[in-house]
């Protein structure tokens, strides 16, 4: 092959968006600036509760708590450019931008997959061991799996993007999307992909059903065991387990259906990924929250503190 095809002559890409029509780009901007704000909010508010709260510092909410740190991050990635796009004509995005956001986007979509096996584990020991779960899951054993967490979904998005990265880009510059990401972006290299479509397939898709399928197994114990073998706060045991199974529903879903197969364009693809960049984050709050007497009573009095006026000394 010749030099010059192994160097990146691309500098930036142009993103074609969700829709072309002008009058439904306003329309989905008003939406999802809704949606943004309301992840915000929602997230905000368990962050805020957890740390303030001291009834809330133990493992099942200091885990919810970086859940929907990273909610907000991973939804901050993306959104913040769609949303400015859809009011530009001009939707370009520099070739370094795109590396970077496609980094940050597997690593905080990495982290919540991460999460959400260390809560299920959490989950398993509180059922399981109730007499001994905060000695297991200790302050040090907490650290330690959130920090191993961040440890994989770096190597996970170091290794996507490398492989990417690589690739020469030459020619065409076009995304079909919103955001970058690894599906789309290898489809414009000037180079057979097949390989790395392969190694990309197996490191995301692959992955993600066997942690799925590994996950719904272990909550179907879980909840077995609620059932049988849990006299008490059997109510409370099965809305959080609840919770966490539709969380983990939701987010798994899309990931499997973008990357669990060849990287070929669907009608669906987009709505998938909007559905997952942008709708998932906000929803978390709205399924956790309402099934959670103690953190509704928590944000309560967190309001409260918030709102409450002082009258002053007559």
């Amino acid at each position: 092959m010749e030099q010059e095809n192994l160097t990146t002559t691309v500098t930036e890409f142009v993103l074609l968006g969700l829709t072309q029509s002008p009058e439904l780009q306003r329309f989905l901007f008003l939406v999802f600036f809704i949606v943004y704000m309301m992840t915000w909010l929602g997230n905000l508010t368990i962050i805020t509760t957890v740390i303030t709260d001291h009834r809330l510092h133990t493992p099942m909410y200091f885990l919810l708590g970086n859940l929907a740190f990273i909610d907000l991050s991973e939804s901050s990635v993306t959104v913040p450019k769609m949303l400015w796009d859809l009011l530009s004509k001009q939707k370009t995005i520099m070739f370094g931008g795109c590396m970077a956001q496609m980094f940050f986007f597997h690593f905080t979509g990495g982290a919540v997959v991460f999460f959400l096996m260390v809560m299920a584990l959490d989950r398993y020991v509180a059922i399981h061991k109730p007499l001994h779960y905060l000695s297991i899951m200790n302050r040090g054993v907490c650290i330690g799996l959130v920090a191993g967490a961040w440890l994989g979904v770096f190597v996970h998005s170091i290794v996507q993007v490398t492989l990417t990265i690589q690739l020469p880009f030459c020619g065409p510059n076009t995304l079909d999307n919103f955001y970058c990401d690894v599906p789309q972006v290898i489809k414009l290299t000037c180079t057979d992909t097949y390989m790395v479509e392969l190694l990309m397939v197996s490191n995301s898709g692959l992955l993600t059903i066997i942690i799925f399928i590994i996950l719904i197994v272990s909550y179907t114990v879980i909840l077995v065991k609620i059932r049988t073998h849990v006299p008490k706060g059997k109510h409370k045991a099965l809305s959080t387990c609840g919770a966490q199974v539709v969380v983990v529903s939701i987010h798994f879903m899309p990931c499997i259906f973008i990357y669990a197969r060849p990287f070929r364009k669907f009608s669906m693809d987009k709505a998938v990924a909007a559905l997952y960049t942008v709708v998932t984050p906000m929803l978390n709050p709205m399924i956790y929250t309402p099934r959670n007497t103690e953190m509704k009573n928590a944000i309560k009095r967190l309001m409260r503190r918030v709102f409450s006026v002082r009258k002053p000394n007559m």
